[in-house]
């Protein structure tokens, strides 16, 4: 749409589509382009649209591991003419609960769950989770490898609150900063569609670079090189990086 609504006025939308999506499907999906497959353990509703999800998922490369229960969470996505999106969320938030499977894996995000997915997940050689599940992360009080958040969100700015080893706050078009020293963005490889999913992109692929054994600043690199790509294409998945 050209712009979002403002009070009273009424907006066309030039496109509508619809897919499975949220942080942990778009970082499930960009550890699947990066190394081969990727498995998701999540939580979906006992509903036709829960149930069509996973087969939806699992066709982009996903090996989905999914507790279905209640009903599933929807969201609307603005995408204005500057490519940036806005989310409206209805219902409330279905998590993945522990104890899980995960001793052995080579990587681990974390992006929801309860406390007990989360100590299962420290089972991993490397561990990420997002700044959005700070309560949890408090609670569950275990190392992190990797905690992403961001400078511009007030929900994922960092206190020094958590244990964790490398802390990543991501500013847009401005790069970010990795344990307060600043980064830069990559380039654009191609003109701006769409922004949603960037972030998850970028934190996927860090993560990849991470547990590859790559160090910090070449991590970085093909984070940001993933979430300039995502930007390039309509949703989250047409444009993911691939290598």
């Amino acid at each position: 749409m050209p712009e979002l609504p403002t009070a009273g006025s009424i907006v066309h939308a030039t496109q509508v589509w619809s897919e499975p999506a949220g942080g942990g499907a778009v970082v499930a999906r960009q550890i699947a382009r990066l190394v081969g497959r990727c498995e998701f353990f999540t939580a979906l509703g006992d509903d036709a649209l829960g149930h069509e999800a996973a087969k939806q998922l699992s066709t982009l490369g996903i090996d989905v591991h999914a507790a279905h229960g209640g009903e599933t969470r929807r969201a609307w996505t603005y995408v204005d003419q500057h490519g940036e999106r806005t989310i409206t969320v209805l219902g409330d938030k279905l998590l993945p609960r522990g104890p899980l499977p995960l001793a052995g894996y080579d990587a681990v995000f974390f992006v929801s769950g309860d406390v007990e997915a989360l100590r299962s997940a420290r089972a991993a050689r490397v561990l990420a989770a997002t700044l959005r599940e700070r309560p949890t992360l408090s609670e569950g009080a275990v190392t992190l490898d990797l905690l992403v958040g961001s400078l511009n969100d007030a929900g994922e700015r960092y206190d020094n609150s958590l244990d964790a080893k490398i802390v990543v706050l991501t500013d847009g078009g401005k790069g970010g900063t990795v344990n307060g020293e600043r980064f830069a963005a990559a380039d654009l490889p191609g003109e701006i569609s769409d922004a949603y999913g960037a972030g998850d992109s970028f934190a996927a692929a860090l993560l990849v670079g991470l547990a590859r054994g790559e160090d910090v600043s070449a991590a970085v690199r093909l984070g940001a090189r993933a979430g300039a790509a995502v930007i390039t294409g309509r949703g989250p998945y047409t444009a993911q990086l691939t290598s």
